[in-house]
């Protein structure tokens, strides 16, 4: 795989959340360590290892200065003013990416076992297919064990042709789509001019009130272009929220 050919992705880190059910205020849940590194630490060696994109964005909160300290040089860093969701998280860094690159991928600071090969394979896929939307899933046997984590996820939806058609999340979903076993991680990479442009069509009618970046894929659905999959390995996708997840993590 040609480095040439993906070298007109930019990659965004979302790094600005606080990490409450953490229990531990002292830091932000992204430099929270694990096997002997803060977790945004591993992501940021697999993007670079990956040779997907030479300088990332990492969107941080107001008070994000220990994480733009951790990370030091190498990286462009942009200010979520207030946590109103990731799809707010990826509007604050339009500003300084806008007109830079030709697509952008999403990644998450407290995912750290993302590899570089998966990175590559994202947006391989991605440029491959020449869609507005490419997205990872994971095709999970059940919800148990180290497993458990991911029932929080939102539940891929597809139509009777199996094309993707929207995302919900576990918190508005029915109890009959919280069986659904594809579940979405987030990552994804977009065209870039279709994201800033539709970006702007989020809402926040949720049961958070969030603006989510996962309604992305609904609204491509409804324009009639065709979202792009890309299955990866559960472990791949795994997230840390809670004391009870790191544990689980520290231990794979």
């Amino acid at each position: 795989m040609a480095a040439a050919q993906l070298d007109n992705v930019q990659i965004v880190i979302l790094a600005a959340g606080h990490g409450k059910r953490m229990k531990n205020n002292e830091v932000p849940k992204v430099l929270v360590p694990m096997h002997g590194k803060a977790m945004i630490k591993h992501l940021v060696e697999a993007i670079a290892e990956s040779g997907v994109c030479e300088k990332p964005t990492v969107v941080v909160s107001r008070d994000g200065q220990q994480v733009r300290d951790a990370l030091g040089d190498g990286f462009t860093f942009v200010v979520q003013d207030k946590q109103l969701g990731t799809g707010h998280a990826v509007a604050s860094a339009r500003s300084v990416l806008k007109g830079k690159a030709g697509h952008v991928m999403v990644l998450y600071g407290d995912h750290p076992f993302v590899t570089a090969g998966m990175i590559r394979k994202i947006a391989q896929a991605h440029q491959d297919s020449g869609v507005v939307l490419t997205m990872a899933t994971v095709v999970l046997p059940d919800f148990n064990d180290w497993r458990g984590g991911f029932i929080d996820f939102g539940r891929v939806l597809r139509d009777g042709q199996g094309n993707v058609c929207e995302i919900i999340e576990k918190r508005d979903a029915t109890d009959a789509q919280k069986e659904i076993r594809e579940v979405n991680p987030s990552y994804f990479c977009f065209q870039a001019d279709w994201l800033w442009q539709n970006l702007e069509k989020l809402t926040d009618q949720n049961a958070q009130h969030e603006y989510y970046l996962t309604d992305l894929a609904a609204i491509a659905c409804r324009e009639g272009h065709k979202v792009a999959t890309v299955t990866i390995e559960p472990k791949e996708a795994l997230g840390v929220n809670t004391p009870e997840q790191l544990e689980l993590a520290s231990n794979l």
